[in-house]
């Protein structure tokens, strides 16, 4: 059976490239029906207990991020065209910000109700089985079930790192990382179910918090870093941490022409790949033509396969944004600060 050709718009990936994002798309389609038995599940032993219904939402919030990526990989696979001229890659980005805002927004919801539950002294009511003649607390169900939970995010988590990696995918990325996170959402609510049955019924209220916070804390790092990126910031590393290092090495490789006398470039990150406009100052008396400054374009291209779009540009000085790299940018933002 023919493989169907992967591609991030215009960009036709290596066969390498293309397997992880096969073993992505595999991994996503996994992650969604472990979610469907864990939901079910944690559905069926959840009674009243405000720590396993907090489980029980983080993990059908779970399901954003893995069809949001299975989504966008459909969509960048087309090539750009005229109404679409830089292509369909914002799409990672779209699906980032809505994965993220549905996490901030149920995180908030988590707490609010939580702290109302824990604020009202209401006692979670948990229950009993008759199993084979003998009477069994739901609780065990739960702490059991719970604890079963914590192996299986992990390795799904990792896996899906390394990939995220590879494919410069931040909804990948947020997926990962929230899925290597989940064990503490699976032993905070046994430990919150555990504190109901030793006659402390706050556990079950606070254990629902402390994973509200949790799902908080990671809505709020990937909205920063979803809008961050469709605003058109300055490319940065899959962790949105750092400037991406291909920034300084497009700059260096222009700078390396014996006909160039200075470069800067404005590199964007437009999904998976990443938009470059790349400004050079001639050498004085240089000699200057259209197959030059194409030459110098597919040779940036050439660095990496995440510079898709590159565009060079001859000036006789360069754009005031493109000078002093991070360390202006900081200064920038210290200014702005100050005022």
């Amino acid at each position: 059976m023919k493989k169907t050709s992967r591609r991030f718009g215009r960009t036709e990936l290596s066969p390498a490239l293309q397997d992880s994002l096969r073993r992505a798309i595999r991994l996503e389609w996994i992650t969604l029906g472990y979610l469907a038995v864990t939901i079910s599940l944690i559905a069926l032993v959840m009674g009243s207990s405000q720590a396993m219904q907090a489980a029980w939402i983080e993990d059908m919030l779970s399901v954003v991020p893995s069809v949001a990526f299975l989504v966008a990989v459909t969509v960048v696979n087309k090539p750009p065209t005229r109404r679409r001229p830089y292509g369909n890659h914002r799409a990672v980005g779209v699906g980032h910000l809505v994965a993220a805002v549905a996490l901030l927004v149920m995180g908030s919801y988590l707490i609010l109700d939580s702290a109302m539950g824990l604020v009202q002294g209401e006692h979670p009511p948990i229950g009993t089985f008759h199993l084979f003649g003998h009477t069994v607390w739901q609780g065990w169900f739960m702490i059991v079930l719970m604890l079963l939970l914590i192996p299986g995010p992990i390795v799904l988590g990792r896996l899906k790192m390394k990939l995220a990696e590879e494919l410069h995918d931040k909804v990948l990325y947020a997926d990962a990382d929230m899925l290597k996170a989940d064990w503490r959402t699976s032993l905070g609510t046994a430990v919150g179910v555990a504190g109901v049955g030793l006659g402390l019924w706050w556990f079950d209220a606070a254990a629902a918090i402390f994973i509200g916070f949790s799902i908080v804390k990671d809505g709020i790092t990937n909205v920063g870093t979803a809008i961050t990126d469709l605003s058109d910031s300055r490319a940065r590393t899959i962790e949105g941490k750092d400037p991406h290092p291909l920034v300084d090495e497009v700059e260096a490789h222009a700078r390396s022409q014996d006909w160039v006398l200075d470069a800067g470039a404005r590199v964007r990150d437009e999904g998976h790949v990443f938009h470059t406009e790349l400004f050079v100052v001639p050498v004085h008396g240089a000699a200057q033509s259209p197959e030059r400054l194409r030459t110098l374009a597919e040779s940036v291209v050439e660095l990496d396969w995440k510079l898709e779009d590159v565009v060079v540009a001859l000036v006789e000085e360069l754009p005031a944004e493109v000078h002093g790299g991070e360390q202006q940018d900081k200064q920038s933002e210290g200014g702005r600060a100050s005022q």
